[in-house]
């Protein structure tokens, strides 16, 4: 028995150094592409906010928000328009008034006969006619101003969306990496457990070992398959989302080069986060802009109380045929007030009531980012002491592994016991990657509570 016990130590020994040789240094667990052949952290951002969608979309209402503001501030400038139009008519008032625009009028058109009853005539009027807004109830300066904070709402859209994207694409990436390391710890182990399988099949046979030290492994072995499995499948689910962030086909082969090391990410206390989020975030400097723009809405609505003033000038000229006729022009100012509106006060009511209510949206979305940041940072206090706690799983399993060895190399215990605590190990360095992930992806996501995820230096470096 302790020829067979050997044995299968050394089988087991096998076991250990194929799946320790990747994961004996925790360092180590995912080990990194060589440099220019893979993808970076960094290229895979750059890509992402040059190829995904969202961006584009935000950017086209960057576009659209700065011509929105050429065109509230073309209110101020004149409008120039050309007009062609015929009339035939036997209206004697037309008839009378054409002939005088025409500068065809004789002292025989005054004959009663055909002043009553005149025979019909064309008119061709051609006029070019310019207005000029000289004060307009403020809808002009209150256009223009919400049409400047409609612009830096798109920006603040433009700078969130970005955000996000770097976000996406921490997480999609380095869970591409994790799923790939979690499937080499899984098919190192389902060789190791095959060699010893046959190991163990070979004494078996010999007489030198029994059916229930066999039939253990492959019970084993059948776990580590279904790992393995499920690893791959892990494998080609991050790696189609890692395309997708990246706006590339979802089965496109991706080769990555970074590394999932062990960090002392550092962050601020929770107010100080805060204070920052409520200066950078983008959304939510998007919501006090929307107060300004409300704000403005109401400075409209309350000038409609006052008058409009427009300057008008008119060039034209009037004839039977086009060919010939006589010109005119005329030049003018005009004041109009409304007298009786009885929407008026609706809609300054109507302006009120919307300035106060996204007010109250603002004040919500404030209170909103302060829960969003305790949590983001708690857990990322609690994906730091996971990870301590893990680190130190992985040392004790490989003691507990080492002594259980050699228990068993003395006959004191069962090969039970041997799979039992390699099985705990390899839980152990699965839950050590985890670990690791959780710690990068809650940095992550407390920078982007922040608004101040503007970078990935930090996690690539």
């Amino acid at each position: 028995m302790v020829f067979i016990s050997r044995f299968k130590i050394i089988s087991l020994l096998t076991i250990l150094l194929t799946a320790g040789a990747m994961a004996a240094d925790s360092e180590d667990l995912i080990r990194p592409v060589p440099s220019g052949q893979g993808l970076s952290l960094g290229e895979a951002v750059q890509e992402a906010l040059q190829a995904n969608p969202l961006v584009e979309a935000v950017r086209a209402g960057e576009r659209v928000a700065e011509a929105m503001v050429s065109e509230s501030k073309a209110g101020r400038l004149p409008f120039l328009q050309f007009e062609q139009t015929m009339m035939h008519s036997n209206n004697p008032v037309f008839v009378f008034g054409s002939l005088l625009e025409q500068e065809a009028f004789n002292p025989g058109y005054f004959d009663p006969g055909f002043l009553n009853d005149p025979p019909s005539m064309n008119n061709y009027r051609t006029s070019v006619n310019l207005k000029l807004p000289v004060f307009n109830k403020f809808k002009t300066s209150s256009a223009i101003e919400q049409a400047k904070i409609g612009r830096e709402q798109a920006a603040a859209d433009t700078e969130w969306t970005e955000q996000q994207i770097r976000f996406q694409v921490v997480r999609a990436y380095y869970g591409l990496l994790v799923a790939e390391a979690r499937k080499v710890v899984a098919e190192e182990s389902v060789k190791a457990a095959e060699q010893e399988a046959s190991d163990i099949q070979e004494m078996l046979d010999q007489g030198m070992a029994v059916k229930s030290d066999f039939l253990a492994m492959q019970v084993q072995l059948a776990d580590f398959r279904q790992q393995l499995s499920s690893a791959a499948g892990a494998v080609e689910t991050a790696r189609a989302a890692l395309n997708t962030v990246l706006a590339r086909p979802i089965d496109t082969p991706v080769q990555i080069s970074g590394e999932l090391k062990s960090k002392d990410f550092v962050l601020p206390g929770v107010d100080e986060l805060i204070n920052i989020a409520l200066r950078e975030r983008p959304d939510y400097r998007k919501a006090n802009q929307e107060i300004a723009a409300m704000e403005q809405r109401s400075k409209a609505a309350k000038g409609q109380w006052l008058p409009d003033l427009n300057v008008f000038a008119n060039v034209g000229r009037s004839s039977r045929n086009i060919t010939d006729g006589s010109s005119d022009f005329a030049i003018g100012a005009g004041v109009t007030f409304d007298l009786l509106d009885f929407g008026r006060n609706p809609r300054i009511e109507q302006a009120r009531a919307g300035t106060e209510a996204v007010r109250s949206r603002a004040i919500h979305q404030a209170n909103s980012i302060r829960l969003e940041i305790s949590q983001a940072y708690q857990m990322f206090r609690t994906s730091r002491e996971r990870l301590e706690v893990a680190s130190t799983a992985v040392s004790q399993g490989e003691e507990a592994l080492r002594i259980v060895r050699d228990r068993h190399e003395a006959g004191l215990t069962t090969i039970t016991e041997v799979l039992r605590a390699q099985t705990a190990l390899l839980r152990a360095r699965m839950n050590l990657l985890g670990a690791r992930y959780d710690l990068y992806l809650s940095f992550a996501k407390t920078k982007l509570a922040t608004g101040s995820l503007t970078g990935v230096e930090e996690m690539a470096s």
